[in-house]
């Protein structure tokens, strides 16, 4: 039975061909059918400030302020921290 946590959004900072970024989407997209949340992908290059901000250091999930995981899917801590705010 999937878990609502409704109003959630999780952000992914990425980047095209970026097979990490690609990773992390997928792996979100999994975690979708058990937990209800909207997920946004944000390009760094497509904003100058994103860019600067975030420059190698992608893919960046956040949720809000939060930052959850870099590089790699942390299924295990995203989970959680979707368990702690539904």
């Amino acid at each position: 039975m999937a878990t609502r946590a409704d109003g959630v959004r999780l952000t992914v900072y990425s980047r095209n061909y970026c097979h990490l970024c690609e990773e992390m989407i997928a792996g979100l997209r999994q975690l979708q059918a058990g937990f209800h949340f909207e997920l946004e992908i944000v390009d760094v290059d497509s904003v100058a400030e994103l860019e600067r901000r975030y420059g190698e250091k992608v893919p960046v999930l956040v949720c809000g302020s939060d930052e959850i995981c870099l590089y790699r899917l942390e299924t295990q801590v995203v989970t959680e921290y979707l368990a702690k705010i539904c």
